[in-house]
């Protein structure tokens, strides 16, 4: 029987700077030192949490891609209990080497040990490749996961409000739309 090179465990401190180079597109807009900082604040979480678990995955020893495992509901109205697989990601060297499908295993052994239920993830709609992968594991679409700065949309809703019309033009669109009609009654009497 042939042994796998793929392997798991938890992330430790000591990952970070793998975690935010493998995670930077996911992560907020800062500097590498607040990067390596907030991935640091989410190991520790995850190691406090029995919610929540970071998974690398190494190959032959090498930091080769990684999960963060979160257990949570469906959506806040469905109360399903399912394990969302946050940003798996697999060192380009390493794709096509059982690395994602180790990554998964990790999630489906996670959802049996808190109970639940589903497994959710989000991939990007450009992302061809991980959404195929996705796909023949059996995860479909459940919605359209939408994001904006908050300034953007509020910009964007002030825009659109219907602007309110100057007082008393209401009343003279009125009195014009009045006028109107006693002229056509008026013609049609003669």
């Amino acid at each position: 029987m042939a042994r796998t090179a793929v392997s798991t465990r938890d992330a430790v401190v000591e990952d970070a700077p793998f975690l935010a180079e493998l995670w930077a597109g996911s992560l907020r807009r800062a500097d590498v030192a607040e990067h390596y900082a907030d991935v640091e604040q989410i190991i520790k979480d995850a190691a406090r949490s029995p919610e929540q678990r970071v998974v690398i995955a190494e190959y032959d020893g090498a930091l080769a891609g990684a999960a963060l495992l979160r257990l949570g509901t469906v959506t806040p109205l469905n109360l399903e209990p399912c394990v969302f697989v946050v940003s798996p990601h697999v060192v380009d060297t390493y794709r096509r080497h059982g690395v994602g499908r180790t990554l998964m295993e990790a999630a489906v052994a996670f959802a049996e040990e808190t109970g639940a239920t589903a497994i959710s993830t989000a991939v990007a709609a450009s992302a061809r490749e991980p959404n195929r992968f996705m796909a023949r594991l059996g995860l479909g679409p459940l919605a359209t996961y939408r994001t904006a700065p908050t300034s953007l949309v509020g910009g964007k809703l002030a825009a659109r409000r219907p602007t309110m019309a100057a007082p008393g033009s209401g009343r003279q669109v009125t009195r014009v739309l009045a006028a109107r009609r006693s002229m056509r009654r008026a013609a049609e009497a003669d």
